[in-house]
Protein backbone atom coordinates (compact mmCIF):
# COMPACT_ATOMS: atom_id res chain seq x y z
CA UNK A 1 0.00 0.00 0.00
CA UNK A 2 1.43 3.37 -1.07
CA UNK A 3 1.50 6.10 1.92
CA UNK A 4 -0.38 9.24 1.33
CA UNK A 5 2.23 12.07 0.49
CA UNK A 6 0.96 13.82 4.16
CA UNK A 7 2.43 10.98 5.95
CA UNK A 8 5.59 11.29 3.30
CA UNK A 9 5.35 14.96 4.17
CA UNK A 10 5.42 14.10 7.75
CA UNK A 11 8.55 12.10 7.59
CA UNK A 12 10.49 14.18 5.53
CA UNK A 13 10.31 17.26 8.26
CA UNK A 14 10.74 14.79 11.16
CA UNK A 15 13.95 14.00 9.66
CA UNK A 16 15.01 16.99 8.49
CA UNK A 17 15.05 17.80 12.66
CA UNK A 18 16.79 14.89 13.21
CA UNK A 19 19.53 16.25 10.39
CA UNK A 20 19.48 20.00 12.00
CA UNK A 21 19.53 18.30 15.38
CA UNK A 22 22.79 15.96 14.14
CA UNK A 23 24.23 18.70 12.23
CA UNK A 24 24.35 20.91 15.49
CA UNK A 25 25.99 18.03 17.94
CA UNK A 26 28.67 17.67 15.29
CA UNK A 27 29.26 21.47 15.15
CA UNK A 28 29.45 21.89 19.17
CA UNK A 29 31.80 19.16 19.16
CA UNK A 30 34.39 20.17 16.53
CA UNK A 31 33.74 23.61 17.90
CA UNK A 32 34.74 22.56 21.60
CA UNK A 33 38.33 20.69 20.14
CA UNK A 34 39.18 23.66 18.56
CA UNK A 35 38.70 25.94 21.16
CA UNK A 36 40.64 23.68 23.34
CA UNK A 37 43.48 24.15 20.90
CA UNK A 38 43.35 27.85 20.73
CA UNK A 39 42.32 28.67 17.45
CA UNK A 40 39.19 30.83 18.67
CA UNK A 41 42.25 33.40 18.65
CA UNK A 42 43.57 33.03 14.90
CA UNK A 43 42.06 35.10 12.53
CA UNK A 44 41.59 33.61 8.84
CA UNK A 45 39.18 34.00 5.83
CA UNK A 46 36.73 31.85 5.35
CA UNK A 47 37.41 30.53 1.83
CA UNK A 48 40.78 29.81 3.62
CA UNK A 49 39.04 28.04 6.37
CA UNK A 50 37.28 26.17 4.64
CA UNK A 51 40.04 25.05 1.91
CA UNK A 52 41.91 23.71 5.19
CA UNK A 53 38.62 21.57 6.18
CA UNK A 54 38.96 19.89 2.96
CA UNK A 55 42.37 19.26 3.23
CA UNK A 56 41.22 17.65 6.54
CA UNK A 57 38.49 15.78 5.56
CA UNK A 58 40.56 14.27 2.52
CA UNK A 59 43.39 13.26 4.80
CA UNK A 60 41.06 11.66 7.13
CA UNK A 61 39.27 9.95 4.47
CA UNK A 62 43.31 8.60 2.81
CA UNK A 63 42.79 11.08 -0.33
CA UNK A 64 45.52 12.66 -1.50
CA UNK A 65 45.63 16.15 0.30
CA UNK A 66 47.19 19.29 -1.26
CA UNK A 67 49.03 21.21 1.66
CA UNK A 68 48.46 24.92 3.12
CA UNK A 69 51.36 25.51 0.81
CA UNK A 70 49.29 24.39 -2.70
CA UNK A 71 51.68 21.34 -2.72
CA UNK A 72 50.37 18.20 -3.23
CA UNK A 73 50.59 15.47 -0.10
CA UNK A 74 51.25 12.21 -1.01
CA UNK A 75 48.78 10.70 2.43
CA UNK A 76 48.47 11.27 5.51
CA UNK A 77 51.65 9.32 6.48
CA UNK A 78 54.32 11.61 4.24
CA UNK A 79 52.55 15.06 5.82
CA UNK A 80 54.53 16.65 8.40
CA UNK A 81 52.95 17.49 11.54
CA UNK A 82 53.37 21.12 11.31
CA UNK A 83 51.12 21.47 8.16
CA UNK A 84 48.82 18.74 9.70
CA UNK A 85 48.73 20.89 12.91
CA UNK A 86 47.81 23.50 11.26
CA UNK A 87 45.45 22.51 8.87
CA UNK A 88 43.57 20.70 11.36
CA UNK A 89 43.57 23.83 13.53
CA UNK A 90 42.38 25.97 10.71
CA UNK A 91 39.58 23.81 9.69
CA UNK A 92 37.95 22.92 13.49
CA UNK A 93 37.99 27.04 13.97
CA UNK A 94 35.87 27.77 11.55
CA UNK A 95 32.79 25.21 12.92
CA UNK A 96 32.96 27.22 16.20
CA UNK A 97 32.09 29.97 14.68
CA UNK A 98 29.56 28.69 12.81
Amino acid sequence: MKKPSSKIRDEIAKLQEQLKIAETREAERIGRIALKAGLGEIEIEESDLQAAFEDLAKRFRGDEVRSIGGKRGGGPAESSAPSTQNAAGAATGGTAEA
